[in-house]
């Protein structure tokens, strides 16, 4: 499950949240994760991300997207044991999201591929992380990650 805590933009947020809760489900569902899960997503602007940045990650600018996995998970071998979960309703808990909506508007200008294929990149993108994957250096996990962002964004049907 998909959940969202907090919106602060002006944008369309139905077709956004939309966007964003297709693209993690289905990454979810590539990475074989079965099982119900939770991850939270927090729909923002470039103040509060750079804000959120800053907190937590002691990195004073702005951002396009921000991870913050719970666990720490194994990249393609998601094991629902090394999970926290919800006590209440015992799904997996993976983690949360932020997405900076204004940036994924420029960015996806910027690109040529527009907003709704950039704001689903960004969320593969963070559920990748969730799920263990990292881009640390231009290494293998590097190449595997963008791999696994290739793969699960043309199951989405999204072209570039």
């Amino acid at each position: 499950m998909v959940t969202f805590t907090r919106t602060r933009t002006g944008l369309g947020h139905n077709e956004t949240a939309g966007l964003v809760r297709r693209a993690v489900e289905c990454c979810m569902k590539c990475q074989g994760v079965t099982v119900p899960y939770l991850v939270d997503v927090t729909l923002t602007d470039g103040e509060t991300i750079r804000e959120i940045n800053r907190e937590n990650r002691d990195v004073d600018r702005e951002t396009d997207v921000l991870s913050f996995p719970l666990n720490e998970l194994t990249p393609g071998a998601f094991d629902p044991d090394a999970c926290e979960l919800d006590p209440g309703t015992g799904q997996v808990l993976l983690g949360d999201m932020v997405i900076n909506i204004p940036l994924c508007q420029t960015q996806g200008e910027e690109y040529g591929h527009g907003y709704r294929r950039e704001v689903s990149y960004l969320a593969v993108h963070s559920a990748l992380h969730l799920l263990g994957y990292d881009h640390l250096d231009e290494g293998p996990m590097k190449r595997a990650m963008r791999q696994r962002e290739d793969y699960i964004m043309d199951k989405l049907r999204i072209p570039r």
